[in-house]
């Protein structure tokens, strides 16, 4: 696959939805941009989250804004290095859902190959200075694969360890799309890595779900979904999101393919045959989309 620069298509009419209340989404942006923290619903520009600001829910970016990554299909910015962790960064994060009154958080990170534990410990940090400001907030992780690095298997395996002691209420890695296009579309991800990390957390914890999510319209075909789902619940992978990709500009991937809200609909019956639990299938679903569910 080429990252060709061309007009991007017209959206279908069903990707065309009200972006939410004003007013909610100023409110969670005033007290993000004060406390300088971030989150993934304004960095990659979620077509979602009024709806979810108004539901009680939020996702946190943490460690920065800047990826070690080059993903080609995401909006978070790279090609920087990276900025250094923010020591108060776990109290603003826990300050800030105090105020919102989250009943449920999501917390992921850009990718920190630069950092020792590829950023586990921070997740942890971050995890209990919530719960000590948010005792009935309930929290999700999206974490890295964090597979890079020398002995990488075995420190991907502590480092999984480490973020699963703390107890996440759900553990999310996302493999993003189908083995055929992992290195066009997740540039420094790997597919077998990305399936050990969910695999890993039922290994440490088989009472913590897993979660995972694809994106489509990136030339996949209905054939290689369904195999990366059984793929998914052979490791016991519990959950599972499928939206379509948006290209966030020209300089991202193009996308190949507007799925129908029918074949959404479709995919989604299938996944809820195969065993998942929770399935969210849409063109507007994201990755912590309806998450407190």
């Amino acid at each position: 696959m080429n990252l060709r620069v061309s007009s991007p298509s017209p959206l279908p009419s069903w990707l065309k939805t009200p972006i939410g209340k004003a007013s909610e989404i100023s409110r969670v942006q005033k007290i993000v941009k004060q406390r300088k923290i971030h989150t993934i619903c304004e960095e990659g520009r979620c077509p979602n989250r009024g709806e979810c600001y108004g539901n009680g829910t939020a996702t946190f970016l943490l460690m920065g804004h800047v990826c070690t990554r080059s993903c080609a299909f995401c909006q978070v910015e790279k090609g920087h290095a990276p900025m250094g962790l923010d020591e108060d960064e776990p109290k603003k994060v826990a300050e800030a859902v105090k105020l919102l009154g989250l009943r449920y958080v999501v917390l992921t990170s850009v990718a920190r190959d630069d950092l020792a534990d590829g950023g586990a410990s921070w997740f942890v940090k971050v995890m209990d200075e919530v719960r000590k400001v948010n005792p009935t907030t309930q929290i999700e992780v999206l974490t890295p694969d964090f597979g890079t690095g020398k002995d990488a298997e075995n420190q991907q395996a502590l480092r999984v360890a480490t973020v699963v002691r703390a107890k996440p209420a759900c553990y999310n890695h996302n493999v993003e799309t189908v083995p055929r296009l992992q290195n066009p579309v997740r540039r420094g991800g790997k597919y077998e890595r990305s399936l050990r990390v969910l695999q890993l957390v039922k290994e440490f914890d088989d009472s913590i779900p897993t979660k995972s999510g694809l994106m489509l319209g990136l030339g996949e075909t209905k054939e290689e979904i369904i195999s990366t789902l059984e793929d998914l619940r052979g490791i016991k992978c519990d959950r599972i999101t499928i939206g379509q990709y948006m290209r966030p500009s020209l300089a991202h991937l193009p996308v190949e393919k507007y799925w129908t809200p029918k074949e959404f609909d479709e995919l989604g019956a299938i996944a809820l045959t195969m065993g998942f639990s929770h399935v969210r299938s849409g063109p507007l679903v994201r990755s912590s989309y309806h998450a407190g569910e």
